[in-house]
């Protein structure tokens, strides 16, 4: 995997508090920040997919026989 390097700026506090997450995880700072990256990246993948699956799988519903007209109303629905 190629690597680009970038420029950012953070508040001194985060920064502080991220180093010693990474020193805890004995990593870098770069590789903590990446690993965390790559996770965002995977879940909105992920997320990404399922909408597409399930916006197909409401596209594909098939015909309950009202030929898209309905012919009731709630209230005759529930009527008592």
């Amino acid at each position: 995997m190629e690597h680009q390097n970038i420029t950012l700026s953070l508040p001194k506090d985060i920064l502080l508090k991220a180093k010693h997450i990474a020193i805890e995880k004995q990593t870098s700072l770069s590789g903590l920040l990446a690993r965390t990256l790559e996770e965002m990246v995977k879940k909105e993948d992920l997320y990404k997919k399922a909408r597409e699956r399930h916006l197909s799988i409401l596209n594909d519903v098939p015909d309950l026989g009202t030929a898209g007209s309905i012919s009731w109303s709630r209230g005759d629905i529930h009527e008592r």
